[in-house]
């Protein structure tokens, strides 16, 4: 899954590829913004690195599944 995550007064964003579902992330997200605007969103990556965000800096998340092997037959037949 594709992680994106937006922080407030940054251009860029955030972008986490993990093997955690979509429900995971979201009970995580809303566990960590349920504690106040003190706690700490973490997400693990698929090498199994931790990236820790303060809840109170988060835009947006945006969950997206990977479509990986359908991208590269696109681009095949193109």
């Amino acid at each position: 899954m594709e992680i994106k995550i937006g922080i407030q007064h940054v251009n860029r964003e955030i972008i986490v590829e993990s093997n955690e579902s979509a429900a995971d992330v979201e009970k995580e997200l809303l566990s960590s913004i349920g504690t106040g605007g003190d706690g700490v969103f973490t997400v693990t990556d698929e090498r199994g690195r931790r990236v820790l965000i303060p809840v109170g800096k988060i835009a947006y998340v945006d969950l997206r599944r990977r479509e990986r092997s359908s991208r590269r037959l696109r681009r095949c037949l193109i």
